[in-house]
């Protein structure tokens, strides 16, 4: 039975060409608003009819309110009623207190009546921290733009 000469071939072969890095560079200034923040609990005296259930219909853990970071905003402030901010938005906020300062996800809207206003969804163990605290600062914090992976499939 004759058998085949097996020779390696060379074969040219390019490497494919890296990716471009794409560089993420937040807006130099981002607008900063001044409002009142006040504190709210999941419960029906101070929510509507379905306290776990916030305006885009996100769902409270009724055991997890005090590790979340949610908020609500006043009508003014969200882009359906002609503000800047959507449902979903990431907000950075400073002048409260070093317990509550830092970043929350926009779930929910305050009652009519309030202008301006930023609420903090809080649990029991914050009831204490309930007070009213003017000319807080609030600042969007940018989208980081999707991570773009290192190989392509080829």
């Amino acid at each position: 039975m004759p058998t085949a000469h097996l020779a390696p071939r060379v074969a040219a072969v390019k490497p494919a060409p890296a990716p471009e890095a794409v560089a993420y560079h937040p807006p130099k200034k981002l607008p900063t608003y001044h409002v009142t923040a006040t504190v709210y609990m999941a419960v029906a005296g101070q929510t509507d009819d379905e306290p776990f259930v916030t305006a885009d219909n996100s769902r409270i853990s009724p055991h997890q309110t005090h590790k979340s970071r949610w908020a609500a905003l006043s009508r003014d402030l969200l882009k359906h009623w002609g503000g800047p901010f959507n449902y979903g938005d990431s907000v950075r906020i400073s002048g409260i207190s070093p317990q509550l300062d830092g970043v929350y996800i926009i779930h929910d809207t305050m009652a009519r009546r309030h202008k301006h206003c930023f609420d903090v969804l809080v649990g029991a163990k914050e009831a204490h921290l309930s007070d009213m605290w003017h000319n807080v600062r609030l600042t969007p914090v940018p989208a980081r733009p999707a991570p773009q992976p290192e190989w392509q499939a080829g």
